[in-house]
């Protein structure tokens, strides 16, 4: 019983620090004028796009371990195109 919540705190956390990064990357790349009008927009339109998913999700009666994941695999996208 104790396992799958130290997993659900570790991967929380992870997160955390996954969305921390992918927000100085883009907060560093507006503040030296290399931020784009697009990715302004893809920045939005992905909360919502993600929020909309992890609710369907939980909906469906699915677990909130699932909607970490989920967003965790979205973060780490985020922060891999960043770097390029």
């Amino acid at each position: 019983m104790l396992i799958p919540w130290m997993k659900l705190a570790t991967d929380t956390t992870m997160l955390a620090a996954e969305a921390q990064l992918v927000i100085w990357t883009r907060l560093s790349q507006a503040a030296m004028g290399q931020g784009s009008p697009t990715e302004n927009l893809l920045m939005v339109t992905e909360k919502i796009t993600a929020f909309t998913e992890a609710a369907a999700i939980i909906a469906a009666g699915g677990s909130a371990h699932k909607v970490v994941k989920g967003y965790r695999k979205k973060v780490r996208a985020n922060a891999k195109r960043l770097r390029r």
